[in-house]
């Protein structure tokens, strides 16, 4: 079931490659100012109903539709960098343990003992770990799913060890991160053409500097929905990273139903061309906005990924994992990487995109708009709510 790939574990610091035709198309595009590259595209006011993010039934139907049935990243690989290393992973609303073996492979488990149905492994750290021992009556596994040893098997008379594996998830490691799928009918082939632009990022020879849950009282798409315009970044983020950016200059493009996009930085960007990915990260910051809810945000030294794991039509719990290049060696790199994960989790994230989406829930419950209105630097945001009519329709 499970087809992941051994990956490279380096420690020198990750260079990445050149950048794919992808990225270098949206590259060339906002050289020449941005825009969305298609010349059918009508540029007017487009809306979206307000009721998408307020209607428990439209939830629910968004629950079975994608989150029970699409792949969906669940976190980097560097979250489990070695060999014989599990964590626990609840926020999806299901009991998961994600595992690496010791060939390195990437396993997706339901975290269920196949004897009486005890949690398997407890807390939400990582752990590392040779075995999995049941804590009620020790029935020990592999970090690969096998049933290895149960005290008293005379006991048990017709039972095959073969047959009481944990029950294991379909699951894919591609670009330095781990989808897993719901429904066994899965099919990760957009998560592996994805996986060519993260491996030209270097994400995959990253490694972990922190991470953290958030807990927004706001729907999940109110937060994706500010990772696929322009139009707020030198406004909501006036204080923190706007003046970094050039206001409008925009780029965006698709691989499958997942949204890939530039924004301009304020340096001039002249010859993308001619350029190799580190020169590429310092004008132009891309973001991929992965259904169901995943974004994926490579600055020009480090990675933010934010996976939002929806409670309710008005509460999402949304992970934050920095990957930076190498473990830090000094004082004065472990201080940098700390202003950068304040600057970033603590102030842009939390205290702005997520308070905006915060806000955005408080007053569309009120009722007050019935249709969200959308210019033409939010055309992301448009497309990608056709998709996911596309998809709800589809489902039914």
């Amino acid at each position: 079931m499970n087809d992941s790939r051994t990956p490279v574990v380096r420690n020198e610091p990750a260079e990445g490659g050149s950048p794919t035709a992808g990225m270098l198309a949206l590259a060339e595009r906002i050289a020449a100012g941005g825009g969305s590259g298609r010349h059918d595209e009508v540029q007017h006011i487009r809306h979206v109903p307000a009721s998408v993010y307020t209607d428990p039934a439209h939830w629910a139907r968004e629950k079975t539709a994608l989150f029970d049935r699409m792949p969906q990243v669940i976190a980097p690989s560097a979250l489990l960098p070695g060999p014989g290393m599990a964590v626990p992973h609840d926020a999806t609303g299901r009991p998961l343990l994600v595992t690496r073996d010791r060939q390195g492979k990437v396993h997706v488990f339901l975290n269920v003992c196949r004897h009486r149905g005890t949690r398997l492994v407890e807390g939400t750290e990582v752990q590392c770990a040779g075995r999995l021992v049941c804590p009620y009556h020790a029935w020990t596994y592999r970090l690969d799913g096998a049933l290895i040893a149960l005290p008293r098997p005379d006991t048990f008379p017709e039972l095959d060890k073969n047959d009481f594996g944990l029950v294991e998830l379909p699951s894919r490691e591609t670009g330095g991160l781990i989808w897993f799928s719901p429904a066994e009918e899965a099919d990760f082939t957009h998560a592996e053409a994805l996986g060519e632009d993260f491996d030209a990022l270097g994400m995959a020879e990253h490694v972990l500097y922190r991470r953290r849950t958030h807990r927004v009282a706001g729907n999940w798409k109110l937060i994706m929905d500010a990772f696929l315009e322009s139009y707020h970044v030198t406004r909501l983020h006036s204080q923190t990273i706007g003046a970094f950016f050039k206001d409008g200059i925009t780029a965006g493009d698709l691989i499958g139903p997942h949204q890939r996009s530039a924004v301009g930085r304020a340096e001039d960007l002249i010859d993308p061309a001619a350029m190799d990915m580190a020169a590429m990260r310092r004008h132009i910051t891309f973001a991929y906005q992965l259904l169901p809810a995943t974004v994926i945000v490579p600055s020009p030294d480090y990675f933010n990924i934010l996976v939002l794991m929806p409670r309710s039509e008005s509460e999402t719990v949304v992970e934050d994992f920095m990957l930076i290049p190498e473990e830090p060696q000094t004082d004065k790199a472990r201080a940098h990487w700390e202003k950068s994960w304040n600057l970033l989790d603590g102030g842009v994230f939390a205290a702005e995109d997520f308070r905006a989406a915060e806000l955005g829930q408080q007053g569309l419950s009120s009722g007050a708009i019935t249709q969200l209105s959308l210019g033409t630097l939010e055309t992301g945001i448009h497309r990608f709510h056709e998709t996911l009519e596309g998809i709800l329709r589809a489902s039914n």
